[in-house]
């Protein structure tokens, strides 16, 4: 019933894109002393969701092809630009502790969010 309405679609992709985040964030900072290793970053989550489902080829169920199932699928990390150690490493653990306390926002944000829109729609319901 939730999954139709496209607010609780919003918040439940913004959840996933913070998780996501979080885990790019601790796979850079596993990496830190790895020689050559690129730090990676997701698009920011307004860039990357698509409320216009014109669009977006959209699947309606896991199994049909060429389309994505809203909160599905991980967003292509991208490098993030940065000044490289001498062994070539571009992780900045000051960085990674900025990005890691940004998606722990986002997701609070997004429970918020859903929360927020469950209340309104509890209420709705409570007087009708």
């Amino acid at each position: 019933m939730f999954e139709n309405i496209s607010i609780f679609k919003m918040a439940s992709a913004m959840a996933v894109h913070a998780g996501q985040k979080q885990a790019l964030v601790s796979q850079n900072v596993a990496n830190a002393d790895t020689p050559g290793y690129l730090a990676r970053d997701l698009p920011d989550f307004q860039s990357l969701y698509h409320h216009d489902d014109a669009r977006v080829q959209r699947a309606t169920r896991t199994g049909h092809l060429n389309g994505a199932v809203d909160g599905a699928g991980m967003a292509k990390p991208v490098e993030r630009p940065g000044t490289a150690s001498p062994d070539g490493n571009t992780v900045s653990v000051e960085q990674e502790m900025l990005g890691a306390v940004d998606a722990a926002r986002q997701h609070e944000r997004a429970l918020a969010i859903y929360k927020s829109a469950l209340n309104v729609l509890h209420s709705t319901l409570a007087r009708s």
